[in-house]
């Protein structure tokens, strides 16, 4: 069985980045440390550090085994704040995965409503690409994952998924771009530079599509999967980019640009995923209705 001891100190000694640091954190003598990190090895089978000249490396199964680490470890700090709560000071436990592909602008409104919950609550977010998150889900390291698309039917995962509402997209320049566009939308985006996201949203090949309907052929010049990264390439003046229409406005304030045009054929979707049919949680409760009479109702 494995020794919990044992693994919290290869956790710290990974963490800290040397023995005699992970010394200083622990109390302990390096002869301790090394010695019951040496047991946790020949339990697994495996070495989890490697000498490196003077130095101290993971290896390749001391890296996989971090993060598993990295998570009880979490897990445990968060069991012990819990329970050591008085009754009346306890907080909900909220544990929300984000699919990376999903604005972060969005994901802020949609997760705010549970600040505003008459019972305290805890929330923890992950970001992480949507399979993984789903798996979490599935042993309920999560409550609720945030996506771009429901629950993908290929997976044996069990999973619901609540559509929390959707909405067009809308383009963006900086004043230097937008005045060397044509004036009239979506004239304005034929042989324009464009910042568009990445093959794994589901907007972009909503967005191709229309391209070609529309016959615009747009000079793609980059693509990103993190929408944050593809603002502020936009507020750089490198190109037109690409958001969520409910967002517009603060799109606009934030990143000093300007609204060159939106459009309502191209929709972007955004779904909570539980692994209840019915939801209890009042912080998936408070997410699913606020978008619903609030976000998207706008």
């Amino acid at each position: 069985m494995l020794n919990y001891r044992q693994l919290h100190y290869f956790w710290v000694v990974a963490r800290t980045g040397s023995i005699v640091r992970a010394c200083e954190q622990l109390s302990l003598t390096a002869q301790t440390i090394s010695g019951q990190i040496s047991l946790l090895e020949q339990t697994l089978g495996v070495d989890l550090f490697q000498r490196v000249g003077r130095q101290l490396e993971l290896t390749e199964a001391g890296r996989l085994a971090l993060p598993y680490a990295e998570q009880m470890f979490q897990l445990g700090n968060e069991l012990e704040t819990v329970l050591r709560s008085r009754p009346d000071e306890q907080q909900i436990l909220f544990r929300i995965g984000v699919a990376d592909v999903v604005p972060k602008s969005i994901v802020y409104r949609l997760i705010a409503p549970t600040m505003e919950l008459s019972e305290p609550v805890r929330i923890t977010c992950r970001e992480d690409k949507l399979e993984r998150l789903l798996a979490d889900l599935a042993i309920q390291r999560l409550d609720m994952v945030v996506s771009d698309s429901p629950m993908p039917p290929h997976l044996d995962i069990r999973g619901y998924s609540q559509k929390l509402g959707e909405c067009g997209i809308s383009f963006f320049a900086t004043e230097e771009v937008a005045q060397r566009l044509h004036p009239d939308f979506p004239q304005a985006l034929n042989d324009a530079p464009l910042l568009i996201p990445g093959q794994d949203t589901v907007v972009r090949g909503r967005l191709m599509r229309w391209f070609a309907e529309q016959k615009l052929r747009p000079r793609i010049i980059g693509e990103f999967d993190d929408s944050a990264l593809m603002k502020a390439f936009g507020q750089s003046g490198s190109g037109v980019f690409v958001a969520p229409s409910v967002i517009a406005d603060e799109v606009q304030a934030q990143y000093g640009v300007r609204l060159i045009g939106q459009t309502d054929a191209v929709t972007e979707s955004f779904y909570a995923i539980t692994v209840e049919r019915k939801v209890r949680h009042p912080g998936v409760v408070a997410i699913t209705e606020g978008a619903r009479n609030k976000l998207f109702s706008e």
